[in-house]
């Protein structure tokens, strides 16, 4: 074997072991019995201690030395091998371990905390968090912006400066547009009681029907929905509401937008780093196309009304065009997941500020609460009613995720980059997803985007299947268009 073979299959080797570390995860959100909690804390711990000594393994070095690609393929191999060791040389291994320990146990708690709207409960153990991010954010900043170094965790080739001059330079214009929304009556929205195995039932249809092969995957109930997995066992998970079947819907289409990417990945790349998504962002472009520019179009719903009658019978929605604007409607609203397309990046760039001020040490645990209802009162008009909407209702911050946040938009701003050129690529799209038929839609994606999985740069990877540099222009067009025709702006 050459060198360049012997790493590659080190590599898999390594990717097997991150994918069976994930299945812990995906375990714990779903199916573990809550008393098993501080094993698996243990048995994260012992599997991030093994997966981070294989990254940091000196013989790697050796390797990227001497190995030698004979194609573009294999020198992306290389590019996203050397970053992995990189980060991980900077690391130390006992610090990698205490973080997996302390994040498989906060997860726990912070649910617990959330059930019971006991923001005391939780804040010891995010105080822990912090302050192991905050040591790993130093040892891979090596004197630079911590934050940045968080970020590059989830979306390399970018930093906190430019997110914070991209969210300044949209922010006018979505805080003038709501106001102006907001200004306007709201339309009626769905009523009665939507049965939760029913919800269920459709849930599987509308997974399938955005391309989500079961055969490699399940839809499972989780608190908050998120998706797990890559290659030939992808999964995602979902929740219901009694009284809000959206939820339900929106949040698995989000979740199979994430899924749909990772499964169509060139096969050749299973198990390799290319053979994952390439950063949140461009994973976020994904979800956030399949729930908002696909599935919350007039075409799309008005098929999903179709489908809604026979299980749920009267909903108090009387048409396809009633239920368009229920779908979409702009509403006061504290949680993240359930923002409609207008307000969505606004809560996001609470939160990159508040995760930004935790990990520079302006803003103390302590003093979240207090800090994240000040702030939401000031960007949304009103006060956060009790924890559970406030600072406990994301996972996030309790599993250690800090620089995520703001990929959330970043997926939104390449998802309007990307919906502008698939408009244009496929000219009957509305009379396609009309009819329940996504296969023009995703195929494109499929084709311009996610079967290259990691091969490019996150920014190249928008470029090549946008056909633009990314820009927030088309996301902003495509807002107010959509919702100027809604409320008659």
């Amino acid at each position: 074997m050459s060198v360049f073979e012997d790493l590659m299959a080190y590599e898999r080797d390594t990717q097997a072991l991150g994918q069976i570390a994930g299945r812990l995860g995906w375990d714990q959100e779903t199916m573990m019995p809550r008393g098993a909690a501080p094993q698996r804390g243990e048995e994260m711990a012992a599997i991030e201690a093994a997966l981070h000594a294989r990254r940091s393994d000196p013989q790697v070095a050796d390797w990227l030395v001497r190995a030698e690609a004979t194609d573009d393929i294999g020198a992306a191999q290389l590019r996203e091998i050397r970053r992995s060791h990189e980060r991980a040389v900077k690391v130390p291994g006992d610090l990698a371990k205490r973080i997996a320990r302390v994040t498989s146990e906060a997860q726990g708690k912070w649910a617990a905390a959330r059930a019971a709207e006991d923001v005391a409960a939780f804040l010891p153990v995010l105080e822990e968090v912090v302050a192991l991010k905050r040591e790993e954010g130093q040892a891979l900043a090596a004197g630079g912006d911590v934050y940045d170094a968080m970020i590059a965790d989830y979306e390399h080739g970018t930093t906190a400066a430019e997110i914070a001059a991209l969210f300044d330079a949209m922010r006018p214009r979505l805080v003038d547009l709501r106001a102006r929304v907001l200004d306007k009556p709201a339309p009626t929205g769905v009523s009665g009681h939507f049965d939760a195995d029913k919800q269920m039932a459709l849930t599987t249809t509308l997974a399938e029907t955005f391309g989500y092969q079961m055969r490699h995957g399940r839809v499972d109930k989780a608190v908050h929905p998120f998706c797990s997995g890559s290659g030939l066992d992808v999964r995602v998970t979902t929740r219901t509401s009694d009284d809000d079947p959206f939820n339900c819907f929106y949040s698995t289409i989000h979740e199979v937008g994430h899924a749909a990417y990772e499964q169509n990945i060139d096969q050749a790349y299973l198990l390799t780093p290319l053979g994952r998504g390439v950063s949140m962002g461009v994973h976020e472009s994904q979800s956030r196309i399949y729930e908002n520019q696909l599935g919350r179009s007039r075409a799309f719903t008005g098929w999903l009304f179709e489908q809604m009658v026979p299980q749920f019978g009267d909903f108090g929605i009387a048409d396809a065009d009633a239920f368009y604007a229920a779908v979409n409607a702009v509403h006061n609203g504290y949680i993240r997941t359930e923002a409609d397309e207008l307000q969505y990046n606004l809560h996001v760039m609470m939160r990159f500020d508040l995760e930004r001020a935790l990990m520079s040490g302006d803003l103390q645990v302590q003093d979240l609460e207090a800090a994240w209802n000040d702030r939401f009162a000031a960007d949304f008009g009103y006060g956060v009613d009790r924890p559970s909407n406030g600072c406990l209702q994301d996972v996030h911050w309790s599993v250690g995720l800090f620089g995520y946040f703001p990929t959330y938009s970043l997926g939104n701003v390449y998802a309007g980059c990307l919906y502008q050129a698939l408009r244009q690529a496929v000219p009957d799209l509305d009379a396609q997803l009309a009819a329940g038929d996504t296969v023009a839609a995703t195929s494109w994606l499929r084709d311009n985007l996610q079967t290259h999985g990691g091969l490019r740069s996150p920014v190249e990877t928008i470029t090549h299947a946008a056909g633009m540099t990314p820009s927030p222009e088309p996301l902003l067009s495509y807002l107010e268009d959509k919702f100027g025709a809604l409320y008659g702006l």
